[in-house]
């Protein structure tokens, strides 16, 4: 499966409890609504744990710091391009991302196209 995948780390003013309550509770249903818009079949987020495991499995590899979150965002990628074009589809991206300066550090997060190989699943 396709998806966008956006890699996310959080305005310096801002706690990890203060950016994932801001993330779910306010821009969640703003997301829900305009991505829905912009031809989205499914949104997910993913939110860093505040766990020393973290720093275990970071020094093992010698990684950098964790991103605080990551959405997922999925569906028919021609589908979404051509709701992206649209009017309304213009407007719900400008909303999203007027939304989004209020808590994501721009400079310091990710975003792509990417597609899923499931090695595994149970």
């Amino acid at each position: 499966m396709e998806g966008i995948y956006y890699a996310i780390r959080r305005l310096p003013n801002l706690s990890l409890e203060q950016f994932q309550s801001r993330w779910l509770k306010t821009h969640g249903p703003l997301a829900g609504r305009h991505l829905r818009t912009l031809g989205a079949q499914r949104y997910v987020q993913v939110h860093t744990l505040d766990d020393p495991l973290n720093e275990l499995l970071r020094a093992s590899r010698g990684c950098t710091e964790p991103f605080d979150g990551i959405a997922e965002i999925f569906g028919d990628r021609e589908e979404m391009l051509k709701a992206m074009s649209t009017p309304q589809g213009l407007q719900a991206m400008g909303e999203l991302q007027e939304d989004e300066k209020n808590f994501i550090d721009f400079s310091r997060s990710a975003m792509w196209i990417a597609k899923e190989h499931v090695i595994f699943e149970r």
